[in-house]
């Protein structure tokens, strides 16, 4: 697929879904700014449930590139695996900061290697964490580029979303995710 059509798609996704998606954002939003003032255990809280909530929007991403319900249930269906998506987030930071050691450069190509890990995981549950990272490194190999050139294409919105202070960012957020999880499905295969 490409690039115009993973957008076209994602936003036919997203129509109608903005105020579930958003709400879910809120919650999320809400959760991690009361952690943040919890001295101590709040930072402990977020560094465990960070990792479980990108796997749930991993998952309620791909629930709707598959053209299921989502509802704001769905925002704790990754805590059921919040241990593999703990390990999982621990094991990208740690590999891409050692390969950021070497030089800036092959962090960066790393990092996209890694990029799927977390769809990887929310699409086949059973794996444990090394092996979602395996399969991101290996389903990665000639798409690292094709996902960079995609993310840049959203520098526009992005734009937009600071000039607004945020208000794009309602409908920007989910568009971009949604076409992420569309270019995990086209590459997956």
């Amino acid at each position: 697929m490409s690039r115009a059509e993973l957008k076209t798609v994602a936003k036919e996704q997203i129509k109608g879904k903005i105020g579930i998606l958003f709400v879910m954002f809120l919650i999320i939003f809400a959760i991690m700014f009361v952690c943040a003032f919890i001295p101590m255990i709040g930072g402990i809280a977020s560094f465990i449930i960070t990792p479980a909530f990108s796997l749930s929007l991993c998952m309620i991403y791909l629930s709707l590139t598959k053209k299921e319900e989502i509802g704001v249930g769905d925002l704790f269906k990754g805590f059921n695996q919040t241990g593999r998506a703990l390990w999982l987030n621990i094991l990208v930071s740690i590999f891409t900061f050692l390969w950021s050691c070497l030089f800036i450069i092959p962090g960066i190509i790393k990092k996209y290697s890694y990029s799927m890990s977390f769809y990887i995981l929310a699409d086949n549950p059973e794996l444990t964490a090394r092996e979602a990272l395996s399969k991101s490194k290996e389903m990665m190999v000639g798409h690292k580029f094709d996902l960079f050139v995609l993310q840049l294409s959203f520098i526009g919105w992005y734009l937009l979303s600071a000039i607004t202070f945020g208000i794009v960012g309602i409908y920007a957020i989910p568009y971009i995710n949604a076409t992420t999880a569309n270019f995990y499905n086209s590459i997956k295969s």
